[in-house]
């Protein structure tokens, strides 16, 4: 009686969420932002097909200097375009073919002048030298920028971590996750005595005067730019192998010294477990090429690929607490699985806008519940996912505003979750729901994508569900089933703010088998004889909807 009464106020107040009264002002964005998050002429006129970012880190000033090389193809006809970089570094210059270019300013944008029409089609490079202090981050990872600290023993640990506020926080870069470089070359030159894992493999060490090291690490595969790691450090390393369904993987792990032990024993348990199971749900591991690395970290973490950022302290959980309170979340280690299903959610298959990032983190949160279910079995995994729905804050829709560079609400994670498991409850078939999931990384492998290009995807599942997923993604309220009796009929109809919303649900008799309803936005008879308002039940376990009774 409680839990009905409890939904029942909560369907009640869900008309007040979607009218507005309860929402929050209206968000206003800037200049800065349309620059960072709106793709312009000046940014579509050109495609980077290769980076080399070349950087000397000096841990005593907290700077850096370097320069990068964008390696292009012009997309049209142009003679200026747009790169970006924090304005607190500086822009020493810009170099291409052996001249100077001239440059301008605005915010974190930064607009170069050709001396001659670049023409489309043409291939062309040019190389931005820079320097400074770089942002530091004061809660990384949840802000962006550099991370100072010290290891066990006093040495230098320093790390980047720029998810959400750009790579431009730290190195010029067309800073839009619509377009990734083909490859990349990333050196790092790190101070005496300290090693740099970046992303990708190793390709050689050179020795530097003054008795730096300069790193080299090559990524051959396609890369976002918030992806792009330096970890500085006085790191070992061990390795390990993968046969997994392209072959063998390489398993590469940096941790410090203090660390290696508790490490070995962390990593073994959970690595090799967590890629069987993404493995069969999502198909192979989408970096084969440059391996999977774990990396030793002084924040939680970050899905870095091929070398995912690691801070969880070496304890299961989310730093030793269970997300879901169900008792399952407590045995194994929440960062090394979600960070890396990011590999097949964020790094395979990258929004084109971060608005979008649902696809990110909808799809990785979902993915820890196919881990438990891997280990424990499906009903431990949609214990799991049910367990999640406390950290569901309902505040504001989960895509964000187009063109500015900003997310939605953090309901990404696990009311994103909960509404792709209401569409395999709703499949009502395992194998099928396999096979969207491996088809949309094989689909969309290594590129990036649109909410509009997901959801046609899905079309796959029999339904037109499309308004399914608008209500979940683009409103803030849940949609609610309203169940009335009347001349001896179940009537059912949908309230959301979706007016074709039309998710299929599961209804029972008390102590019957559950059917599937089909409810529409007009009150309708249900199939579902003997139903009373005493012993009606709707599966609220599995669907993460309002219920009002009358």
């Amino acid at each position: 009686m409680l839990h009905r009464l409890l939904t029942v106020l909560c369907a009640l107040l869900l008309p007040l969420l979607a009218s507005g009264q309860l929402l929050q002002p209206k968000e206003a964005f800037t200049r800065a932002d349309s620059l960072r998050g709106t793709l312009t002429p000046l940014r579509t006129c050109y495609d980077v097909g290769y980076y080399h970012l070349d950087v000397k880190l000096d841990v005593a000033q907290r700077a850096i200097s370097g320069s990068n090389l964008f390696r292009f193809t012009a997309t049209q006809d142009f003679t200026r375009l747009q790169f970006d970089l924090f304005a607190n570094l500086k822009v020493e210059r810009v170099l291409y073919r052996g001249r100077e270019l001239p440059f301008a300013r605005e915010a974190n944008a930064v607009f170069v002048t050709f001396p001659a029409p670049i023409k489309q089609g043409a291939r062309d490079e040019f190389t931005v030298y820079y320097s400074g202090q770089p942002t530091v981050a004061e809660r990384a990872p949840w802000d962006g920028g550099f991370v100072f600290t010290q290891d066990a023993q006093g040495k230098p640990w320093v790390a980047t971590a720029c998810q959400g506020v750009g790579a431009s926080i730290w190195w010029p870069t067309k800073d839009h996750q619509s377009d990734e470089p083909d490859s990349m070359l990333i050196s790092i030159s790190a101070p005496k005595g300290l090693k740099d894992v970046s992303n990708g493999r190793l390709r050689g060490t050179t020795k530097l005067k003054g008795g730096s090291t300069r790193y080299d690490w090559f990524v051959s595969s396609p890369i976002n730019n918030y992806d792009v790691a330096l970890n500085v450090g006085d790191f070992q390393h061990f390795a390990d192998t993968y046969e997994g369904e392209k072959g063998r993987l390489t398993l590469d792990y940096w941790v410090l010294p203090e660390n290696l032990a508790k490490a070995r024993a962390q990593f073994g348990a959970n690595v090799k477990p967590m890629l069987k199971a993404f493995e069969h749900w999502f198909g192979p591991y989408p970096f084969y090429q440059d391996g999977y690395k774990l990396v030793d970290a002084p924040h939680l973490g970050m899905e870095h690929q091929s070398a995912v950022a690691y801070g969880n302290k070496y304890q299961n959980g989310y730093l030793g607490k269970d997300r879901s309170a169900t008792g399952w979340g407590d045995k194994w280690d929440f960062i090394i699985i979600h960070e890396s299903g990011h590999e097949w959610f964020g790094n395979n298959i990258t929004s084109q806008d971060i608005a979008d990032m649902w696809i990110h983190e909808s799809f990785t949160t979902y993915s820890e519940s196919l881990f438990v279910e891997s280990l424990f079995g499906k009903q431990a995994g949609q214990e799991y996912l049910h367990g999640q729905r406390r950290n569901i804050q309902n505040d504001k829709p989960i895509i964000g505003p187009y063109g500015v560079n900003r997310e939605g609400s953090g309901d990404m994670y696990d009311k994103g979750a909960v509404l792709l498991n209401m569409l395999r409850v709703g499949l009502n078939n395992d194998e099928k729901w396999r096979e969207l999931l491996r088809n949309l990384n094989q689909l969309y492998y290594h590129k990036t994508v649109t909410t509009e290009q997901v959801l046609k995807h899905f079309k796959g599942l029999g339904r037109e569900l499309t308004p399914v997923f608008h209500q979940y993604l683009r409103h803030a309220a849940l949609p609610t089933l309203e169940i009335r009796f009347e001349n001896n009929q179940t009537l059912a109809r949908w309230v959301a703010d979706e007016p074709d919303f039309n998710l299929p649900v599961r209804v029972r008799t008390r102590g019957g088998e559950y059917r599937t309803v089909f409810p529409i936005n007009k009150f309708a008879p249900i199939d579902l004889p003997g139903a009373t308002k005493d012993n009606l039940e709707i599966d609220t376990f599995n669907y993460y909807i309002g219920v009002l009774v009358e």
